[in-house]
């Protein structure tokens, strides 16, 4: 493990202010625009997951603040959802501006409170000043609609309208980059938002709030809950004032979400777990399958709905590239998120580390084959070294979703093994496929049970495309303007050119 050094262009000075300030600061909600404490005045611990000290505390919601939040959403959106658009664009450029102008400050937050490393971090808080001034383009022409003429005699067309107050619920691994990738399209088509982030990593829901206070945007348009999934986000989901939830999680929270909004029809939009295949044929460019397999399993510290955390190679070179996987993945630098040349940091929770250890335990239970890694790196902290097994595609580390950097290799006969065991799990979130075939590429693409596939390439994401999942990996597609079939009501009007023929009941 890499100690900690001074981060790439930050100073240490720099570093210990946030530090202090998040000590001496009790996070607080944000509704309405103003800032408070918990209905019931209770409080959390939040950790550094690099030390498990206590990095900040926080005020735990509950029932009553997620109605106070609803009340003022509900109330902002009377004006809102009716204001005029280039004036929601102009608060979005401006949110855009000031998340930049404060982009170190959340990039050392997210890496105090989540444990990502700095150079992942930093290319997420960009991606996240990009979610809003992608969709403040967005925010003059999404409620577009179309016209359905009827020879001269009718006029209809459809327009699009705000649904409400939305409510989304935030995972703990990527907080900033993914809140915001569901804040920005829902505030563009003139809906409020209630945001509950993820209790393991509270802290950069706190500094966005700061820069919405910054930005000045009207009363209860932005509102943020604290708490824990029980006690803040299922009054969330079950509030009658919130139409639309919106979840990043892991699948059994999906379906409990599903099962509490299903008796008030809400309309939800879940992005869930995955447990994502690449495809490795012989003919691949071998080289950068390598690269991109590692990146994609081991990056985020493993903490990623979209890894690849299965690797199915083909037999005849199954050995060969197994052996450089193992050689790349006992060279990946674990260390500080802070350090600048920190691959992969600490997992984000006690809990979560000896859950990630305990599939360590169960996959040698099984029988694959540990080839490097899958130990916890020091004393201090939720570090844990890059594992690599061997094994088969029917064991529980491939089949269950472990969310750490734990790499299954797997070996596959021919097109169809390949294809049968990529799809023989109940996730389809992702997939990639590696191959110079192109008429293979492309039939095994079609064939693949994925919401998403890469061909030749790890996860490059482009904000306009849909992103989302089938099978247990959850329901509806966001990004670019399928965002906008989530977040506004089609609705069509009608109007007769004439006098058309209306039938007479009731005449005798």
């Amino acid at each position: 493990m890499t100690t900690a050094s001074p981060a790439a262009g930050i100073s240490p000075e720099f570093i210990d202010q946030i530090r202090a300030k998040l000590a001496r600061t009790t996070v607080g909600h944000y509704i309405d625009n103003q800032w408070t404490e918990g209905a019931r005045g209770e409080t959390f611990e939040t950790l550094d997951p690099s030390t498990n000290r206590v990095l900040s505390r926080v005020w735990r919601g509950h029932a009553e603040d997620i109605d106070r939040a609803a009340k003022a959403a509900h109330a902002a959106f009377q004006k809102w959802g009716y204001g005029k658009a280039k004036d929601r664009k102009k608060y979005l450029l401006k949110i855009a501006s000031l998340i930049e102008k404060h982009g170190d400050e959340l990039a050392i937050i997210e890496c105090l409170d989540a444990g990502q490393a700095l150079k992942i971090v930093r290319a997420q808080i960009a991606r996240t000043a990009e979610n809003f001034s992608f969709y403040a383009e967005y925010a003059e022409k999404a409620m577009d609609g179309r016209t359905y003429p009827v020879d001269h005699e009718w006029l209809n067309y459809s327009l699009r309208v705000p649904v409400g107050p939305c409510g989304i619920i935030t995972p703990w691994n990527a907080p900033m980059m993914l809140s915001t990738w569901r804040i920005a399209p829902a505030l563009a088509t003139g809906n409020t938002v209630i945001l509950k982030p993820a209790e393991w990593s509270p802290l950069t829901a706190w500094k966005l709030a700061q820069i919405f206070e910054e930005a000045d945007l009207p009363p209860g348009v932005f509102n943020v809950v604290q708490g824990f999934g029980e006690e803040a986000g299922a009054p969330l989901v079950t509030h009658p004032l919130v139409p639309l939830i919106t979840l990043t999680g892991e699948t059994t929270t999906g379906s409990i979400v599903m099962k509490a909004a299903a008796d008030q029809l809400k309309r939800l939009s879940l992005e869930l777990g995955g447990k994502s295949p690449a495809v490795i044929f012989a003919d691949a460019d071998l080289d950068r399958a390598l690269d991109a397999t590692v990146f994609q399993i081991y990056s985020f510290n493993g903490e990623r709905c979209t890894a690849n955390s299965r690797a199915l190679i083909e037999e005849s070179i199954f050995d060969e590239f197994t052996g450089r996987l193992a050689a790349r993945a006992a060279k990946v630098k674990v260390g500080s998120p802070l350090d600048p040349d920190t691959e992969v940091g600490p997992l984000i929770h006690p809990e979560h580390r000896d859950r990630v250890l305990g599939y360590i335990e169960i996959g040698k239970q099984e029988g694959a084959k540990l080839l490097v890694g899958g130990k916890r790196v020091g004393s201090e902290g939720n570090y844990v070294s890059p594992a690599l097994f061997t094994g088969e595609n029917h064991m529980r580390i491939a089949q269950e979703e472990i969310f750490g950097p734990v790499l299954t290799a797997i070996p596959f006969k021919n097109e169809a093994d390949a294809l049968a065991k990529a799809n023989d799990v109940k996730y389809g979130l992702a997939s990639y496929l590696w191959t110079s075939d192109v008429t293979r590429a492309h039939r095994m693409a079609l064939a693949l049970e994925a919401g998403m596939t890469w061909i030749n390439s790890h996860n490059v994401r482009h904000l306009p495309t849909p992103f989302g999942g089938i099978k247990f990996s959850g329901t509806h597609r966001e990004g670019g303007e399928h965002s906008f079939e989530f977040y506004t009501e089609l609705k069509l009007i009608a109007v007769p050119l004439g006098s058309h023929a209306i039938p007479k009941f009731g005449k005798g």
